[in-house]
């Protein structure tokens, strides 16, 4: 092993998620490696040392990302100025696709100089859109590690050397201590006679701003006639204030880095696509989907999309076991129409629980970020 640096990059909420498991077991393995590169707290808190802190990184859709050319520039030139610094041999990027191809390509060119080795952890998900990608993908890394067995196929049929390692939220579930519904009331002043509607509006602010609106007001509607109560859960980045200066509405409780729970006890939730609608799948929370962007972002996203379902829960299932409402069909009205139509048959919610059980049995019960962790130290020590 020439160098003891390694350089990690993830670009938003889950990737801090998925990665702080991973340093966790790459440090068990050897404590005395230096991993630096683009996280968030979660990462820093497994002794991560952050060049640039993912609240920086948090743009989306192609229009942000060109108003935003010059910062990402900045970025890649710090963390390849770093990467030279260091001596760095080993590279890890997790998810993060737009990003991490374009500064893949360029650690790429230092490859003769610093023996460079790139790993790809939670790959982008190519064979939904931009299949055109799995070549720099086959170029640029050593190896793929992929978190659906789906993918492991794909990839090696494209001639990648890609590896199934598990799904990194199986573990993060499995080792969750969950709260009672008791607790969580106490905790969180929440009433213990009503059930919880849950809304997850996604972990940036453009997010927030697209789905929140019209996804409250279906709420509000759906609460006053079923007689539940209106949780948002809040991730760790974003501010609370964000939610109530969107509405006029004040009849919800905003709840902060305690998606898991909620999930757990919530009997309905109103999801944004991405990958909090995997977490709700394998907590069997039956839900509809939601999504909208930006009109050029959506524009071009259509025109690469080559799969028939969105939402990652229904994706594993290969069947529309949930509802998904994107772009326009994302409003107030059709969100109330189709929580209404589940939530008001028992049977239909039920079996709706059901099917989202299976999600578990197809991702299978492999630890993650344990096999990618020994793959990767493995890939480190072949150097």
């Amino acid at each position: 092993m020439n160098s003891k640096n390694v350089l990690v990059i993830a670009g938003e909420a889950s990737g801090d998620l998925h990665g702080a498991s991973l340093i966790r077991e790459i440090k068990k393995l050897d404590s005395s490696l230096k991993i630096f590169g683009i996280g968030g707290d979660k990462m820093k808190a497994e002794g991560m040392e952050l060049i640039y802190h993912i609240d920086k990184m948090a743009f989306l859709g192609f229009v942000e990302v060109i108003k935003h050319l010059p910062l990402i520039k900045k970025v890649q030139r710090d963390l390849i100025d770093e990467v030279k610094k260091r001596k760095v041999n080993e590279v890890v990027l997790i998810d993060y696709p737009g990003f991490n191809l374009s500064i893949a390509k360029k650690l790429k060119q230092l490859e003769p100089e610093l023996n460079l080795e790139l790993i790809y952890y939670i790959t982008p998900q190519v064979w939904a859109w931009g299949k055109g990608r799995v070549n720099s993908i086959r170029e640029l890394f050593k190896k793929v590690l992929v978190v659906f067995p789906f993918e492991e196929k794909f990839f090696k049929e494209k001639n990648v050397d890609a590896e199934f390692v598990g799904h990194p939220l199986i573990q993060e579930i499995n080792g969750y201590d969950f709260i009672s519904r008791n607790l969580l009331d106490k905790k969180f002043d929440l009433d213990p006679a009503k059930e919880i509607l849950l809304i997850l509006p996604g972990s940036r602010k453009q997010e927030v701003k697209s789905i929140f609106p019209e996804a409250i007001k279906a709420a509000s509607k759906l609460a006053d006639e079923l007689d539940m109560q209106i949780v948002i859960a809040c991730a760790a980045n974003l501010d609370e204030k964000v939610f109530y200066e969107l509405t006029v509405f004040k009849n919800f409780k905003v709840i902060k880095d305690q998606t898991y729970d909620l999930l757990k006890h919530a009997k309905f939730g109103i999801v944004k696509s991405g990958t909090s609608t995997l977490e709700a799948g394998l907590l069997e929370l039956p839900m509809v989907i939601v999504y909208k962007t930006g009109w050029i972002t959506y524009a071009i996203g259509k025109s690469l999309v080559k799969i028939k379902n969105f939402g990652m829960a229904n994706i594993i299932l290969d069947e529309q076991v949930v509802p998904e409402l994107i772009q326009n069909e994302a409003n107030s009205e059709q969100i109330y129409n189709e929580a209404k139509n589940i939530l008001s048959d028992e049977d239909m919610l039920n079996d709706i629980k059901l099917r989202l059980s299976r999600i578990k049995k197809v991702l299978g019960d492999k630890d993650a970020p344990q096999n990618a962790a020994k793959i990767i130290y493995s890939l480190m020590n072949e150097h």
